[in-house]
């Protein structure tokens, strides 16, 4: 991670020197935000919404940073599919080198598509479409997919254009940090801010909200999809480990390999959606690697002996209930709601 990087997110967690000096930067983009939304709102700039009935749900952060949205995403593709509601993912592909609205296939390489659509796809095989506008990926992916029942925007809270029908916030543990908009804190856009549901991702939730509970699989995936379980790799003679991650937070991926009784030769955090075409391990002869899920997808053309961990998300039985209940008054013809809760792997 650039030292500047970290300077700026230490600079988040509370209201120092640096923090103040940005504050006033921190007004004007505070200003901007609200002339903005006003312009929304009274309708001189225009929001779009789809021509057919769906419901459109957004999941996003309402913090820079990763808060763990995309496998939260995860998370409500598999329960809905389960479910058998006919379930699409837009996303503006974060990162990608293309531009214009993509279709994300298993042929698609995830520097072209983004490592989280890309990811999202592969682990759902929902349809995933990606776009500058998150309405021209939404007209898309009904295009190709009309009997699309229910579409969730990977990130976009503060994408008014599209009109939604459902808001989840997804926090960690650093809640709203300084309480400052950017730059001068982490905030995009002022809060509080009204949410349909909230949902926390970390062990200490800063305010009210459902909680998730995180923890890494006991096993590893190879490129191949073969398994490696954790224990194997603590074993005397195994190669020693190298941990890499291009996530907003790589420390604590860090920290939860060395929960799982990991233990780790060497540590790189790079910056997050890191493409590793210029990545080289040449310096790391004879180690194992180890990564996220969402590196593997870009690490593996590279590096197929890589090994990505997967990460376990479970929800609490209160959040699936509060929302399909909401999705329940939403859907044009409600389908029979499911008891099947609990942990979800993602």
């Amino acid at each position: 991670m650039p030292a500047w990087q970290a300077t700026l997110l230490h600079a988040w967690t509370r209201r120092g020197l640096l923090a103040w000096l940005l504050w006033p930067v921190s007004l004007l983009y505070r200003l901007l935000l609200g002339v903005r939304r006003l312009a929304y709102r009274t309708g001189l700039f225009k929001t779009s919404r789809l021509p057919v009935p769906v419901v459109v749900v957004v999941v996003g952060n309402v913090v820079a940073g990763g808060a763990g949205k995309t496998p939260v995403v995860m998370a409500l593709v598999a329960h809905w599919q389960q479910r058998g509601i006919r379930v699409g993912v837009i996303s503006r592909g974060y990162g990608r080198s293309t531009r214009g609205c993509l279709e994300v296939t298993r042929d698609c390489a995830a520097q072209a598509v983004g490592d989280e659509p890309a990811l999202i796809h592969q682990r759902t095989g929902a349809p995933v479409f990606v776009a500058e506008r998150r309405i021209e990926a939404a007209q898309a992916l009904l295009a190709r997919h009309p009997d699309t029942q229910l579409i969730i925007s990977d990130d976009g809270l503060q994408h008014l254009p599209l009109q939604r029908d459902l808001e989840i916030g997804v926090f960690d543990d650093r809640g709203i940090g300084n309480g400052f908009v950017l730059p001068a804190g982490p905030l995009r856009e002022p809060w509080p801010r009204p949410l349909d549901l909230v949902l926390h991702t970390g062990r200490h939730p800063a305010f009210d909200g459902f909680q998730a509970q995180r923890q890494l699989a006991d096993h590893a995936v190879r490129a191949d999809g073969s398994r490696v379980a954790l224990e194997e790799l603590t074993r005397p003679g195994a190669p020693p480990l190298l941990a890499l991650a291009a996530i907003a937070q790589p420390e604590a991926f860090f920290a939860m390999l060395r929960e799982r009784g990991l233990t780790l030769a060497d540590t790189l955090a790079l910056p997050d959606h890191y493409d590793f075409y210029s990545y080289s391990g040449n310096q790391y002869p004879g180690y194992t690697l180890i990564c996220t899920e969402k590196d593997a997808v870009k690490l593996w053309p590279l590096r197929p002996d890589a090994l990505a961990v997967p990460l376990q998300l479970g929800l609490p039985a209160a959040f699936w209930a509060a929302l399909d209940g909401r999705l329940a008054r939403l859907l044009p013809t409600p389908e029979p709601l499911s008891s099947r809760h609990g942990h979800t792997t993602t």
